[in-house]
């Protein structure tokens, strides 16, 4: 499909999406510190939004949040859209002999791209944030010189500066910093008057502002959607577990809200949504993925169909721990993901409508 027709006539029937609420609700969430298992704070606040929205929730045992919205023929079957808060970041692995800090990854990033990032450390079981820059071992160009440029970026050669005064192992863990403390990266979050928005973590904070995008049309228009239908706002995305338990009941339709990759060789757009029909884990259900297609020419939604063999979701999850759903995979076209990521106002306001239209459709 190509871009929507902006002359078309007719008014969509669809509940009204507000793309401002979707974008500073994005821009928040991005700034709540929610490496995958150090998610409670981002949890609380969707909880917390859901619950001005009108929308009760619940929490799984692993933390994930369940929200249900009301009415729907249960005759239909259960539809469940997820998307995930936790976001990619690192735990302290070593404390050096100099004070400085080792790290593990969390989540699948390129090393490289996390180089210069100021980040916190999150020691004391979170209750202290000590601040720092995560630099290489030859940093400086006047000091190493051409070995800087040879270096290659990984778990031996980047480091924890800390923004404190310390020069030593001991000094450090007086600070109250430990192995195995989480790591968050500065999301460097920016809204530009333009409309795009330039923020890490957009994979897969700006989906989880477009479910509330969903939650909050709904629930001023009024509608209800045709079958019973919730919200799964997983926990454990990145790491490979986030919807592999606790999918509410009754759920025979999971769609993941993910990012749309945007680049070279790919048709998803910066200002569309897009509807995947294959990843790494193998083809989405084929019916959903042609019903949401007809979705979005029926209500002029600009949308692209797109594959993406380096990726996978909170569906693939889901079915490779033996759940019998039908999957399918939804978002909004993000630039650079896992990297210094960006999208566009118009790509949550395209995805939001995408899926009001499944939900109220039969």
């Amino acid at each position: 499909m190509g871009q929507r027709d902006q002359s078309a006539g007719a008014e969509s029937a669809l509940p009204a999406v507000n793309g401002e609420y979707m974008l500073e609700q994005t821009a928040a969430l991005c700034r709540i510190p929610s490496p995958s298992g150090f998610t409670r704070s981002a949890i609380d606040y969707v909880a917390e939004e859901l619950g001005r929205l009108g929308i009760p929730t619940a929490r799984t045992v692993k933390g994930a949040l369940v929200a249900s919205f009301p009415g729907g023929d249960p005759e239909l079957g259960g539809r469940t859209l997820s998307a995930h808060v936790d976001t990619l970041g690192a735990m302290v692995k070593e404390i050096k002999d100099d004070g400085r800090l080792k790290l593990t990854r969390i989540g699948s990033y390129d090393w490289a791209t996390i180089e210069g990032e100021y980040c916190t450390v999150h020691s004391a079981g979170g209750s202290r944030e000590i601040t720092g820059t995560i630099v290489t071992t030859k940093a400086s160009a006047h000091v190493h010189g051409v070995q800087l440029s040879r270096l290659k970026r990984d778990e031996t050669s980047l480091e924890i500066r800390l923004d404190e005064p310390v020069r030593s192992a001991s000094e450090a863990l007086a600070l109250g910093i430990q192995v195995g403390d989480f790591v968050s990266l500065d999301p460097r979050t920016t809204i530009a008057a333009s409309g795009f928005i330039k923020s890490r973590h957009l994979d897969d904070k700006a989906c989880v502002a477009i479910l509330l995008g969903v939650a909050r049309a709904l629930m001023e228009s009024g509608e209800c959607p045709i079958a019973p239908s919730a919200l799964f706002i997983s926990n454990f995305e990145e790491v490979g577990h986030g919807s592999s338990a606790g999918l509410p009941d009754g759920t025979v339709e999971l769609i993941a809200v993910d990012m749309a990759a945007v680049g070279k060789g790919q048709t998803s757009d910066k200002f569309a949504a897009t509807v995947c029909v294959k990843d790494s884990s193998g083809p989405y259900d084929f019916e959903l993925s042609r019903r949401l297609i007809e979705l979005a020419r029926a209500n002029d939604i600009d949308c692209r169909v797109d594959i993406y063999p380096e990726y996978a979701s909170d569906v693939s999850q889901a079915l490779r721990a033996g759940w019998d759903v039908r999957g399918g995979l939804v978002g909004p076209g993000v630039d650079a993901s896992h990297s210094f990521e960006r999208l566009h106002r118009t790509s949550l306001e395209e995805t939001a409508r995408l899926l009001l239209a499944y939900l109220l459709a039969a």
